[in-house]
């Protein structure tokens, strides 16, 4: 597929996790607010593998890995929680195909990126995959293998979906600037070249022959990095937004990136009219001198992270907002 194909995005979407441990009410509430864009939700309370680091390793070919005090560690054979992680995904792909019978449209599935799985798995000696070069490029080849056979499941699951691949990466900046802490919490792993993170992303977005997201709810996204290695839209915290990302955003806006910009708090918090939640936005799009009228089809609208951390009623309020908030910008641009 061309990177910037033209078609039509849905007005809003969430970002993966929900509170609570219940697949089917959570695969329920999404398709019902979400219409036009709904998404594989994400249920970490549940513990261990269903969390974003364990479901993703989960879905890795010939590696494996298991749960230790200090987090996930690399294992010789599949064992307890990769099954258990295994299993989850199953009862959660189940309740969305029960929830998208007949449905045809974008359907959005999560992934950790490879980086911040690279920044979050141990290797046996304790260390991060990350400080060694062939544990990342291994990691990185099992995890588009792995997501391959994931997305043909989801798409023989819900045959009438587009599927958008989202990959996660909240830890790429501190990647790409050293502030990874080794396990003593006294260093950091030396920054990974710019190159080698860009090419690893392009593998693993080639995976996917529909659109690919990738999202961070971290400070200084690197939008142009992202762009560079096939990223068909980015979804990132507005609230973390500077001036020095305007420039950045322009260009991607211009370039036919489709922005995700998360607008509304993920944590429980009052929820502000509609047209305020997005009033940043048309600010924004205003000082860089950008036609109101391409507001509506460049944004998608978005919480700005998971809602794992949120009551579900909250949760539920949030997600209706996003549609809410994206309606008002399509009907007022200005």
């Amino acid at each position: 597929m061309s990177e910037h194909e033209d078609f039509s995005w849905g007005p809003a979407t969430g970002i993966g996790s929900m509170p609570g441990g219940d697949a089917r009410e959570a695969a329920k509430t999404v398709t019902g607010i979400f219409e036009d864009f709904p998404h594989l939700p994400e249920l970490p309370a549940r513990g261990p593998g269903a969390d974003m680091i364990g479901r993703t390793l989960g879905l890795l070919v010939e590696m494996y890995a298991h749960v230790e005090p200090s987090g996930w560690r690399v294992s010789d054979r599949p064992g307890r929680d990769t099954r258990r992680a295994r299993s989850w995904m199953g009862e959660d792909l189940d309740a969305l195909e029960e929830f998208t019978q007949g449905y045809e449209g974008l359907l959005k599935v999560q992934a950790v990126g490879p980086w911040t799985l690279a920044a979050a798995l141990e290797l046996r000696g304790g260390e991060a995959a990350l400080g060694d070069p062939g544990a990342c490029r291994d990691l990185a080849a099992s995890l588009a293998e792995g997501l391959r056979a994931h997305l043909a499941e989801v798409r023989r699951r819900v045959p009438g979906a587009r599927v958008v691949l989202q990959l996660d990466e909240p830890s790429l900046t501190a990647v790409l600037t050293g502030q990874v802490r080794t396990a003593s919490g006294y260093r950091t792993y030396r920054a990974v070249d710019r190159q080698v993170v860009e090419s690893a992303l392009r593998d693993v977005v080639a995976v996917n022959d529909g659109p690919v997201i990738v999202h961070s709810c971290a400070p200084d996204v690197p939008f142009a990095l992202l762009r560079r290695a096939g990223a068909a839209g980015i979804s990132f915290d507005f609230g973390l937004f500077t001036e020095r990302d305007e420039e950045q955003i322009g260009e991607a806006v211009e370039g036919g990136t489709r922005l995700l910009v998360g607008v509304v708090e993920s944590a429980d918090a009052p929820l502000s009219d509609p047209a305020g939640s997005v009033m940043g936005v048309r600010t924004l799009w205003r000082r860089l001198g950008l036609n109101p009228g391409t507001l509506a089809e460049s944004l998608v609208v978005t919480p700005s992270c998971g809602l794992a951390g949120a009551s579900p009623a909250y949760a539920r309020a949030a997600l209706a907002h996003c549609v809410k908030a994206a309606r008002s910008l399509a009907d007022n641009p200005e």
